[in-house]
């Protein structure tokens, strides 16, 4: 077999991940912050950006391709998608962001596509299945714990408690993690199950159990992969729940 053959034929052995695109409202431009794709590919993926604009079929197309997607963090969740008007004036949405996601989450869902949320996926996806959000934490939930560090981003700043399966996942009953995040999780919706919760009570993660492989996590595990094995363990379980969809 030539070398390009056997390159490829180890690629066809890597679930492709969709990575939801990030967006800079200022250069009216999508980005992607590399931690995410080394995150996946050191787990043994094939990660890829999807468009921000794409029509319905084209969205559905792009899904056939996927074995599994990728929620990254970003702007604020709209307040509308979870029945809510802005109340503290310190939301920023994007409009394009939450379109694009809104159908590809609908989609996924209903084909029982694994998915993995972070930050704002956690929330978006909260929100899109029926819970709400804590718009403003410094004007919405006084705590002393720290929910918004600075760089470096890869340390760690608060302790969350550990439930269900990502306890028995990680095999431990606390975690040191890091944050970045003005929003959070206020009302879990119903279909959701907690996972952690932080030292001031505030849901850190979640699953849908009815789904095949359904995690989100508020924290940023794509900034610590590198050097702490949990986070590389839960990148690895959601790529291994990619592989069984290849």
């Amino acid at each position: 077999m030539k070398p390009k053959d056997v390159n490829r034929e180890k690629g066809k052995n890597k679930p492709l991940i969709g990575v939801l695109p990030l967006w800079d409202a200022q250069k009216e431009s999508i980005w992607m912050l590399p931690d995410y794709m080394d995150a996946l590919a050191q787990a043994g993926a094939l990660p890829f950006i999807l468009p921000l604009k794409a029509a319905d079929d084209d969205v559905e197309r792009l899904l056939g391709l996927c074995d599994g997607l990728l929620f990254t963090g970003g702007q604020d969740v709209a307040p509308a998608i979870y029945g809510m008007e802005d109340q503290t004036g310190k939301t920023e949405p994007a409009e394009l962001r939450d379109s694009l996601e809104i159908r590809v989450l609908e989609l996924a869902l209903r084909r029982d596509m694994p998915l993995f949320g972070i930050c704002r996926g956690l929330q978006f996806i909260n929100a899109f299945l029926g819970g709400t959000l804590y718009q403003d934490l410094p004007t919405q939930h006084l705590s002393d714990t720290t929910h918004s560090q600075g760089r470096p981003y890869s340390q760690p700043v608060h302790r969350v408690e550990l439930q269900g399966a990502l306890k028995e996942l990680l095999g431990r009953q606390t975690l040191q993690v890091n944050s970045l995040h003005h929003q959070a999780i206020k009302e879990l919706a119903p279909e959701l199950q907690t996972m952690a919760l932080s030292e001031d009570g505030l849901i850190e993660a979640v699953c849908l159990p009815s789904k095949k492989f359904v995690w989100a996590v508020q924290w940023h595990p794509e900034f610590l992969f590198r050097t702490d094995e949990s986070s590389r363990t839960l990148f690895s379980t959601f790529v291994s729940a990619c592989k069984s969809s290849v």
